[in-house]
């Protein structure tokens, strides 16, 4: 009896133990810290919602072409651009051929078939825009990067087409199988009419013939804090070291990691050169990696769009682009060609891994924004500033967009033409 006792006080002793063990190991304050991994990060105060890729995949613009030269545009967050595309994601395209881009008459196409053109600007790999619509996988050009896509019918054909434009210029690749009939496609062009009419040259570019409605706003702005930014991008923020430049500029860091902030400009670049190199990283596989390390890292404050994937030497910068706006007007991009630098985040990766990271610090509060209804001009008055602006480069796009200013605490949102010249510049035209 003795024993049977004795047996049981002392498995009533290691059990005590290995419960004390346990919360001395797990559930002591600052016992967090010590489990994370290499690649584990602290998750940030909320400084925005997270977001899924497909949440930062779509058009900057939507053109309907209408037969007879007849065009008009519409843009992100309008209600027939919303629709369409939402119509469109619920379509399936499949058995891909390639085919040279000089096969097709496009200026015949353009002026003629009804059809609806969708833009990516510098381009969406495919592996992503799989993600946004329905197509079927093609080891084709399963490694491309789609910067258009033209959906049109043509006069006794039966047949829908589909037409899915390289980056690199050269390229097309047409879907066999499009399921979208003639009507479909003829109803979706009629939403154009009675719209703004666009006349274009050679379809690089398009301009309105009338003014266009937009807003200017003025939103009261905020700062995120350095401990904020801190105690996200660092495994353990209280060991860091605090270096002042002589040009004004603040610098953290652990040793291994750097945090660089600039105070006039409100602007935060963070590095990483000991980021574990997680393999080759794809152009889809390292958006796919930013969207990630971004949502670990507090979030997305407002509206974000990819902008871009640049491949360099080494690494890829990816660059989300922010946009405001309201219905009925649209969502426009916010640039940074005023000089201020807000309204973007680039992160660097290498090897498929994060090694940079910039962003603002700054924050506006839409739902306190100040509303004004304005217009940008169209028309010949729009025509004769763009041949001044753009001299001998030529232009590549045209688009509404927002120059940021700020005054006091507020940020001041400026309805503007971005021009994008053929060398790469990109201009804010005021009118």
């Amino acid at each position: 009896m003795k024993e049977r006792v004795k047996s049981w006080v002392l498995l009533l002793l290691v059990i005590g133990s290995l419960v004390e063990s346990y919360y001395l190991i797990y559930r002591l304050p600052g016992a967090d810290s010590a489990v994370f991994s290499a690649t584990t990060y602290i998750k940030t105060d909320n400084m925005g919602p997270e977001l899924k890729v497909e949440d930062l995949l779509y058009p900057d613009q939507m053109i309907i072409h209408r037969g007879e030269d007849r065009h008009t545009l519409f843009y992100p967050g309008t209600t027939f651009y919303n629709l369409i595309l939402g119509r469109l994601k619920g379509r399936s395209f499949e058995s891909f051929e390639r085919r040279s881009v000089s096969e097709f008459d496009w200026t015949r196409i353009r002026k003629e078939d009804p059809g609806i053109e969708l833009t990516f600007g510098s381009g969406i790999p495919v592996q992503l825009l799989q993600r946004t619509m329905q197509m079927a996988p093609d080891s084709l050009f399963d490694d491309e990067i789609i910067s258009r896509i033209w959906i049109y019918s043509v006069p006794n054909d039966s047949k829908a087409h589909a037409v899915f434009f390289s980056e690199r210029g050269d390229i097309v690749y047409e879907a066999a199988k499009v399921d979208l009939t003639v009507q479909d496609i003829q109803q979706h062009v009629d939403f154009g009419s009675g719209w703004t009419p666009y006349t274009t040259a050679d379809g690089s570019y398009y301009v309105p013939e009338n003014d266009l409605p937009m807003v200017a706003a003025e939103l009261p702005s905020g700062l995120y804090t350095i401990a904020q930014m801190q105690s996200s991008l660092f495994f353990d923020a209280g060991s860091t070291r605090y270096i002042q430049e002589k040009d004004g500029s603040e610098i953290y860091t652990d040793s291994k990691r750097s945090l660089q902030v600039d105070p006039k400009q409100n602007w935060i670049s963070y590095s990483d050169p000991a980021a574990l190199p997680a393999g080759e990283g794809s152009p889809a596989e390292d958006v796919l990696e930013a969207v990630d390390f971004v949502n670990k890292h507090g979030g997305w404050n407002g509206t974000y769009r990819l902008d871009r994937a640049e491949e360099g030497p080494e690494e890829r910068r990816i660059v989300f682009q922010q946009y405001y706006g309201l219905l009925p007007y649209g969502s426009f991009p916010v640039l940074n060609e005023s000089g201020l630098r807000y309204g973007s985040m680039e992160l660097l990766l290498q090897q498929g891994s994060v090694a940079g990271y910039e962003r603002s610090l700054m924050y506006a509060d839409e739902d306190l924004a100040e509303k004004k209804a304005v217009k940008l001009r169209g028309g010949d008055v729009l025509r004769s500033r763009l041949a001044a602006l753009a001299g001998s480069a030529g232009i590549r796009a045209l688009q509404p967009g927002y120059l940021p200013s700020v005054q006091n605490d507020r940020i001041i949102l400026t309805p503007v033409w971005k021009v994008t010249l053929k060398d790469g510049r990109v201009l804010a035209l005021d009118l």
